[in-house]
């Protein structure tokens, strides 16, 4: 019997996919636990529009992540803190700082978003760069200035 899975279901397979399995083993588990449908005309058409409606979104999602990244590839935070003598910081600029900066400016990005291969201690122009999407990641110049 083919079934068409609603849920991952282990050692079977993904949901979405079709699977060909025993008649029993559909219709006493599968069938009752909601994690599988009978892969009927009307089913396979509705499985296809499903598949069809998230490429789309996907690629509307790649799309505004490209043209924000295009919008803050020449981007320049400034943030603000105490220092020491010699440019050192009291502390350290981390990502919450940035993302607070960016939210000043506008910019709805969450914080574990930016990526900082170590925390900021100095002061001056740093590169930091912002993972919008899996494939599109956009490069931001943050000024580091004493208060």
């Amino acid at each position: 019997m083919k079934v068409i899975l609603l849920q991952d279901v282990k050692g079977q397979g993904k949901k979405g996919d079709i699977k060909n399995v025993s008649e029993g083993y559909a219709r006493n588990y599968l069938f009752p636990r909601n994690l599988a449908q009978e892969a009927t005309e009307a089913n396979l058409k509705q499985l296809q529009a499903e598949k069809e409606a998230q490429a789309r979104k996907e690629a509307e999602e790649l799309q505004a992540a490209k043209a924000l990244a295009e919008k803050m590839s020449d981007l320049k935070v400034t943030v603000h803190t105490q220092a020491g003598e010699g440019g050192r910081l009291f502390g350290a600029i981390t990502t919450k700082h940035i993302g607070d900066a960016l939210a000043k400016l506008g910019y709805d990005i969450d914080k574990r978003k930016i990526q900082l291969p170590e925390p900021i201690k100095s002061l001056g122009g740093h590169q930091v760069h912002v993972k919008l999407h899996p494939e599109v990641t956009a490069t931001i110049t943050v000024f580091v200035e004493a208060e």
